[in-house]
């Protein structure tokens, strides 16, 4: 059996080529990272996991992610808190549609002793950890108990563990080997790993280290309102002092997004509050997971993070070189990134003026005729998602490049015997989700394009264009599983995915109501006189982690955790909501998120809709019920 030096070693050497590995990080076998290992660990004890590899680390977006207090004897639960957190993650926009974009490691030093410093109190006994982690802002009785830090000479030390990462292309995630809440953003990004909210802790975190967001958080101190915001306009892409009118009129902040439905919930406009201040500054949504953890990015903040995402990445992964100028007996091509939400567009020109390739990703010089002389030939691969909507982010080099070669028909291409084969492609060792847009590379012979061929359970699938992506979307699968196949026709390459079309199921369990009331053509509704729970059991024909979310009278979708103090625990609904911590939760109708927030039930009739996502992507259909509040009686 190979030592895990040997298996790292190995899935960096096919990384290198361009095929692409994914190893589910429960059960896989770690892989001793060969760096030297930060002062005061032992080398031995340093080990790198690859978790989800893409691609090169030097071409990839890297989420480093390690634990702190955890021991030898704990390492399964450092696993399963990762697998945990990176769940929610593939969960949530953009992230869902980036993921391809980034690789994930995980690195385990076992600690000397269970658990981090100043936990849950500033009295708490102080543990000998590798990483020194500790809320209370390290410690500091100046600091809040949530504020969880991390020594960032050791962290940025592992990480550097991880081969051909650096502080420019990844990304630190620290996780606490704790069950209370905390968390930090910057430039190492922390959270507590078995709190029931800590897997939300991990995008919000990334929202500030990575996008540079900001919290809308009314408040600083829990418990106390956070007063009247006196400063200027904020430079945060989500906070403004402007009204509506003056936002479109100067075409400032988010006047792109306003009046549109929020995908964290209500509308986009101007909801008062944030930057820690009450009153005087105003934020895009209601509510968003940069205010309240459990909902989405709304479109502003998901449009700042698929920015930030993308700039850590080239869109074009390599093409025919540049530095001469090049004949024009050849083939031109372009390998491009590959987006599981959406294929990248890529425009061909000559001399300026735009050819009819389809989107394809090679161009044959010998087919366009071209006369004596140089030539420009361009290629420009961009980013059409609709996350975007500035034409400032959609042109920068994040979202947009270009490529140009200069063409001389005098020059003649020397043969090159190039075998078919496929260089990269959606990872097949899992189920992909009938959503996901699934790619093949294949290799670039000097005078000639290789097709790529699809197959879906036997039948061939029209993919014209450009054949390397398949948008699994644009063939409406039947629920259930299904075999597709990419062929380079004349050679014997060939991938085959396993489609998972059948979403995960959800069911809910509800405390005793007061009465149960059916009626034809309407869902179940259950009536109560005061506080109920929700447990929602999501189930999955495939192996992964599946998120359960539910939402009420159609506002934003709402992860389920649980409950704050306990992830076992169903759910608490109440006509004013439950405060724990000086935090709210749980409020029947409108929600609320702090204790000034309107504490006034609303009594009458809900929806409750609930669904699931799992591990492929794949995201089940909305069911629901209804549940009537009355108030009691006296």
């Amino acid at each position: 059996m190979d030592s895990p030096g040997t298996r790292l070693r190995r899935a960096m050497a096919r990384l290198a080529t361009g095929c692409l590995l994914t190893a589910g990080l429960v059960g896989a076998g770690p892989a001793v990272a060969e760096s030297a290992a930060p002062a005061g660990i032992a080398p031995a004890s340093a080990e790198v996991v690859p978790v989800q590899l893409t691609g090169p680390a030097e071409k990839r977006f890297n989420l480093v992610v390690m634990g702190d207090g955890y021991t030898a004897e704990e390492t399964d639960e450092f696993r399963a808190d990762v697998d945990r957190h990176l769940g929610v993650l593939w969960s949530i926009e953009p992230f869902a549609s980036y993921r391809s974009y980034i690789n994930v490691w995980a690195v385990e030093v076992p600690s000397p002793e269970s658990g981090v410093d100043c936990d849950p109190g500033l009295d708490a006994p102080r543990r000998d950890t590798p990483l020194d982690m500790a809320f209370w802002g390290g410690c500091n009785p100046g600091s809040v108990q949530r504020l969880l830090t991390v020594d960032s000479a050791k962290a940025g030390a592992l990480a550097d563990l991880v081969p051909g990462t650096t502080g420019a292309n990844r990304q630190i995630v620290a996780l606490a080997n704790s069950d209370t809440y905390g968390g930090a953003g910057g430039s190492y990004a922390t959270a507590s790993g078995g709190n029931a909210l800590s897997s939300l802790i991990t995008p919000h975190e990334i929202g500030h280290s990575l996008g540079g967001l900001q919290d809308e958080y009314d408040y600083y101190a829990r418990g106390v309102a956070g007063g009247t915001y006196e400063g200027t306009e904020p430079a945060s892409a989500h906070h403004t002092l402007l009204t509506e009118r003056q936002m479109r009129e100067q075409r400032a902040k988010w006047w792109r997004w306003l009046g549109e439905p929020s995908e964290a919930g209500g509308v986009i406009g101007r909801h008062e509050g944030g930057l820690y201040s009450t009153e005087g500054v105003w934020r895009p949504s209601r509510h968003s997971i940069m205010k309240t953890l459990g909902y989405a990015f709304d479109q502003v903040e998901r449009e700042v993070m698929v920015r930030a995402i993308s700039a850590k990445v080239n869109l074009v992964e390599a093409h025919t070189p540049t530095a001469a100028p090049i004949g024009a007996d050849r083939t031109v091509w372009v390998d491009t990134l590959h987006p599981l939400g959406g294929e990248l567009d890529v425009v061909w020109k000559l001399d300026g003026r735009t050819l009819d390739t389809g989107g394809a990703r090679t161009v044959d010089l010998r087919a366009l005729r071209l006369s004596p002389g140089a030539h420009t030939l361009t290629a420009t691969v961009s980013d059409p998602t609709p996350f975007v909507r500035d034409p400032a982010v959609r042109g920068s080099a994040a979202l947009t490049r270009t490529v140009s070669w200069t063409v001389d028909r005098a020059l003649t291409t020397p043969e090159a015997a190039v075998e078919a084969a496929f260089t990269g492609h959606t990872p097949t060792t899992s189920p992909v989700g009938a959503r996901s847009v699934v790619h093949a590379d294949t290799t670039h012979p000097v005078r000639r394009t290789l097709p790529v061929r699809w197959r879906l359970d036997g039948r061939p699938v029209a993919n014209p264009g450009n054949d390397r992506d398949l948008d699994l979307r644009s063939l409406r699968l039947t629920p259930g599983s299904h075999a597709l196949t990419a062929r380079i026709p004349g050679s014997g390459a060939e991938l085959t995915w396993t489609v998972d079309a059948r979403p995960a199921t959800a069911s809910y369990e509800l405390s005793e109501p007061l009465r149960t009331v059916h009626r034809p053509g309407r869902p179940v509704e259950y009536v109560y006189d005061g506080a109920f729970t929700m447990g929602l059991t999501a189930r999955d024909d495939q192996p992964g982690s599946v998120v359960s979310q539910f939402r009420v009278d159609g506002d934003g979708w709402y992860t389920y955790y649980g409950w704050p103090t306990d992830a076992e625990a169903p759910f608490r609904f109440s006509p004013s909501g439950t405060v724990i911590d000086d935090l709210v939760y749980g409020k029947l109708g409108r929600s609320r998120a702090v204790p000034w927030d309107d504490a006034t039930p609303d009594y009458g009739t809900h929806t409750v809709e609930y669904r699931t996502i799992d591990a492929a992507g794949n995201v089940g259909p909305a069911k629901s019920f209804l549940v009537t509040l009355v108030k009691p009686r006296s």
